[in-house]
């Protein structure tokens, strides 16, 4: 007997237009902002330059961007291994092109790439590689770990179970500080716990946590938030006692999260969203501080359920209580240190 196949959970296809139907203000406009985390892709009739520069240049004063992998113009010939540096040839074009216009925002100001870590030592042909490929802007790679075997909601093809605890996958990743690279964590809430254990196991490694750690409210988590958010705050205080282990503030307009406010006849107002996700933003600077804190747009993912000018007003809302210090590092300062960006 055949086993019922999973439910996907595919990301929410952007709606431009549905987005226009609400427009903000602009809130601190003059504060500057490091966005340290957006892809470029086809998807959704295409999200490139000129549609990066549109977002970062919508009111905010966006200043620079890093792009995060996410499966793009992998090249489609060569050995296996070295197919994502397409991307990373392909994202460093990007960055070129935008300093060729003169325009405020250096978009792709820093690189994330991927590269199979279960190479081990033999890792460091494809990180020699993206660093020469990025042209001065490779900073890191993520290689992703989320898995749930109730649901998929990838892209790309899962990855196997306790993937950070293999030995290959490790002796890959000790390769990392070698190349000064950085490592970007994208899981789900109930695999914190094996990134607290890779962080300490590797405290000299630089690791940042994308999208507060992924709390699920879909598939069997669905209707069951309190419980969820009572998981995953146990595991975020345990992770955020590794002083190597940062955390990236947003994510949270995934359909994986159980938000549904694609589903509204209007998008969200900043202030709605700054009430539904302020549990998980402030529960992380509580427990990493904002010099350990960082606020993304994982764009255009979240533009599926929420604008770019609207997503940035609701962390300007979360964070209005911080010290003018505190936002700072929130908004640009912690970004522009972890990824070494210059000024």
């Amino acid at each position: 007997m055949s086993s019922m196949p999973i439910p996907v959970f595919k990301h929410v296809e952007l709606d431009q237009a549905w987005l226009l139907r609400l427009q903000e203000e602009i809130i601190a406009p003059e504060l500057p902002i490091v966005d340290p985390h957006h892809h470029l892709w086809e998807r959704g009739g295409g999200y490139f330059l000129d549609e990066m520069l549109a977002d970062a240049n919508a009111g905010h004063n966006v200043v620079a961007t890093v792009f995060v992998q996410c499966g793009y113009g992998y090249r489609t010939d060569g050995p296996e291994s070295l197919r994502p540096v397409g991307e990373t040839e392909f994202v460093a074009s990007v960055a070129e092109e935008c300093a060729k216009r003169n325009v405020s925002t250096r978009v792709c100001a820093g690189i994330v790439g991927t590269a199979d870590l279960m190479l081990g030592d033999q890792v460091d042909v494809v990180l020699e590689a993206h660093v020469k490929a990025g042209r001065g802007r490779f900073r890191g790679i993520r290689h992703i770990s989320a898995r749930h075997d109730a649901f998929s909601a990838s892209l790309l093809p899962p990855p196997q179970h306790h993937l950070m605890a293999e030995p290959a996958f490790r002796a890959g990743f000790a390769r990392l500080n070698a190349f000064n690279l950085t490592f970007d964590a994208w899981l789900y809430h109930t695999q914190i716990d094996e990134l607290t254990a890779l962080a300490r196991a590797f405290p000299d490694t630089p690791i940042v946590l994308n999208h507060v750690g992924g709390p699920l409210g879909v598939g069997p988590y669905a209707g069951k938030r309190d419980e969820v958010f009572m998981h995953w705050l146990a595991s975020i205080k345990t992770l955020a006692t590794c002083p190597n282990v940062r955390v990236k503030l947003g994510g949270l307009a995934m359909a994986i999260t159980g938000f549904t406010f694609h589903t509204e006849p209007l998008p969200p107002s900043s202030g709605e969203l700054a009430k539904a996700w302020r549990p998980y933003i402030d529960a992380c600077i509580e427990n990493f501080g904002a010099d350990r804190c960082m606020f993304e747009s994982n764009s255009p993912v979240d533009k599926g359920m929420c604008s770019y000018p609207v997503l940035w007003n609701a962390y300007k809302r979360i964070a209005s209580g911080a010290s003018d210090t505190e936002k700072a590092a929130l908004f640009h300062d912690t970004a522009a240190s972890f990824y070494r960006l210059r000024s």
